[in-house]
């Protein structure tokens, strides 16, 4: 995970500051007590929150002032100045609030606001709202609409026998060795009885009857809801490589299949990874972390070269390559034995475990089967409103009208999922809020991290600025002129830059 620097520089707030250091929109790090503290000057408001992001604990003092909120410059995640309410995810707590005084040119901070009370809803709010599926998108709806002040019944149908998980860190920290298992979950054990969220896992939904307002769960058991959410995710793929039912074949979507990774690795020398995914890579990265051999089988001749282009494609390659990983690219793999695979250009490599890592597919079926509108994912409007009343869906399986890019796409994002299921759940509660967020994403390759915002299915031109081998380099996909897309390596700051354009630019 990482955290921000503990110590804590700047001025005293608390003795006070003059109101000529503050610069508009411009966040100025100093601290109360022990505590690391920002002051932004809005006009003629001052506000004061905490310093560090509740995330992955980033400098918001290098973050960028958007409105009423601050923006954390690792992960994106946005906090409301006046609250500390996280308003965008992927942070879920917020941050601190103090109350801030101004004695004619003197700004000082006084004492910590209270905790930010709920909004008073609409009377129509529904009776029930019931979310199928326990990943990033389900999870983060249900905290919304408590967040919000809906008091009404919550349930969450999960498939899954974990609860929500950070499953970013499945592949990166956690599969590595450098993050401990109560990292992992969202929230603690406590936290879903706390919030009178009903979480029932190791729970399939068998059936959904749009009329009838109904689902039925494979054990037989029926639930009526009010509001429905489908945030069912997606399913690895898996090859139909002869010898890919084996035990020592594994995909990663959950913490069990991290944990199976885990397991076997310590029992392993040597790993193949099959396919050059982001996911494929990060596991390739990890297992290397675990000091074992580790070799990549992937179609292309330059991995990722699809999503970021060739330049970074070979910058990654290269990162991996120095760090030891074999790759075997224009090659797959045409079968699996018990400890090795033959690949299609005749080559054995010796394989103690192996990973599939070639992409998922979005979890359709229940959606199929209730007869919603569908397109390659379930086809909902701008607030994220499916072809059926009262039935919303969020994160991997949603496709929604993107006023950036002026299609309809669908995004398999951590933080794409946790910002829909947020517009999701205020639009339950009646708000009428379009999803307007750009997408955005980070891929951790060793101690070198991609940043990548907006959408770029194709492009006609790249344009590059910095040193992409030096990893401090931006990275811009453009399309008829138009900036669809921009990765970045070792500038946060332009990352975020680029998002706001990006906003500002939207049809």
């Amino acid at each position: 995970m990482g955290s921000s620097n503990d110590k804590v520089e700047g001025p005293d707030f608390a003795q006070g500051v003059s109101y000529d250091e503050l610069r508009e929109g411009e966040p100025l790090l100093g601290h109360v007590g022990d505590e690391a503290v920002i002051l932004v000057r809005q006009g003629a408001e001052v506000f004061a929150v905490g310093a560090t992001c509740s995330h992955y604990g980033g400098p918001l003092a290098q973050g960028l002032v958007v409105g009423d909120t601050v923006r954390c410059p690792w992960h994106h995640a946005a906090f409301c100045l006046r609250t500390g309410v996280p308003v965008r995810a992927p942070a879920l707590n917020p941050v601190d609030c103090w109350v801030v005084q101004r004695d004619g040119e003197r700004v000082k901070v006084a004492a910590k606001r209270d905790a930010f009370e709920a909004p008073r809803l609409k009377a129509d709010v529904p009776e029930s709202v019931v979310i199928v599926g326990g990943g990033a998108a389900g999870a983060v709806a249900a905290e919304t609409l408590r967040r919000d002040g809906y008091d009404g019944p919550i349930t969450i149908l999960s498939a899954d026998e974990a609860p929500p998980c950070d499953r970013p860190n499945l592949s990166k920290d956690y599969l590595a060795g450098n993050a401990p298992e109560e990292w992992i979950p969202l929230r603690p054990p406590e936290f879903h009885q706390a919030q009178k969220i009903d979480l029932q896992l190791k729970t399939r939904v068998a059936g959904l009857d749009v009329d009838a307002r109904l689902l039925t769960l494979e054990d037989g058991r029926q639930v009526n809801y009010g509001a429905l959410l489908l945030a069912t995710g997606a399913e690895p793929i898996r090859l139909p490589t002869p010898g890919a039912q084996q035990a020592h074949v594994h995909t990663l979507r959950s913490l069990a299949d991290s944990r199976a990774i885990i397991a076997a690795a310590e029992r392993a020398a040597t790993a193949v990874v099959i396919g050059a995914s982001f996911i494929g890579l990060e596991v390739a990265a990890s297992l290397r972390t675990r000091k074992l051999e580790v070799h990549v089988v992937a179609p292309e001749d330059v991995p990722m070269a699809k999503v970021l282009g060739p330049e970074l494609g070979h910058m990654v390659k290269a990162i991996h390559e120095a760090n030891g990983v074999r790759f075997h690219l224009g090659q797959t793999v045409a079968e699996i034995g018990p400890d090795e695979v033959r690949l299609s250009g005749g080559d054995t490599l010796k394989a103690d475990l192996v990973v599939m890592g070639v992409g998922v597919k979005p979890a359709l079926a229940l959606a199929e089967q209730a007869g919603l509108k569908l397109d390659r994912g379930v086809v909902v409007d701008a607030q994220l409103r499916t072809s059926a009343p009262g039935v919303f869906a969020a994160g991997d399986i949603a496709r929604w009208p993107d006023p950036h890019s002026g299609q309809a796409i669908r995004v398999e994002h951590w933080v794409v999922a946790e910002r829909q299921a947020q517009t999701a759940a205020r639009n339950i509660l009646g708000r009428g809020e379009a999803f307007d967020a750009v997408p955005f994403f980070w891929s951790q390759h060793y101690d070198v991290s991609i940043h990548y915002i907006g959408h770029a299915e194709d492009w006609d031109k790249v344009e590059v600025e910095g040193d992409v081998a030096g990893h401090d380099c931006k990275v811009s996909y453009l399309k008829a002129g138009k900036r669809l897309a921009v990765a970045t390596v070792g500038r946060d700051a332009a990352n975020l830059a680029a998002e706001r354009e990006m906003e500002g630019s939207g049809a």
